[in-house]
């Protein structure tokens, strides 16, 4: 269980961390222009702050386990991207973008597990 736990948080946090540095950094039209239609529904306030919340749960939920210590942030974090890809799949199930729903879906199911297998026994 250990070595799966290690793979998905490697892979949530790698993913998020992409992804939110990706928004953080770009304009609402570059994220429109790249595939991210739901950006239009968006203002880019909240675009940039959707995109922080994920660069920073990226982090947190890779870099307690690095340090060895502070556990407790991992599930904060991994719980905190599961409350961000529920509202995403909310979007893009609003939007008729469903394959984008079922991707969202397979962030969240991942976000699930680092919770139950990172909280504290």
């Amino acid at each position: 269980m250990a070595i799966a736990l290690w793979i998905v948080q490697g892979l949530l946090g790698l993913i998020f961390v992409i992804t939110g540095s990706f928004k953080l950094f770009q304009s609402r039209e570059k994220v429109i222009a790249s595939g991210g239609t739901w950006a239009e529904d968006f203002d880019p306030r909240t675009i940039k702050i959707i995109a922080a919340v994920e660069l920073i749960s990226g982090l947190a939920v890779i870099v307690p386990r690095l340090l060895g210590h502070g556990y407790y942030l991992t599930s904060i974090a991994a719980a905190s991207i599961a409350l961000i890809m529920t509202g995403s799949i909310y979007v893009h199930i609003r939007r008729k973008e469903f394959q984008h729903a079922m991707i969202n879906s397979m962030f969240l199911l991942m976000a699930l597990f680092v919770v139950y297998a990172s909280r504290p026994v």
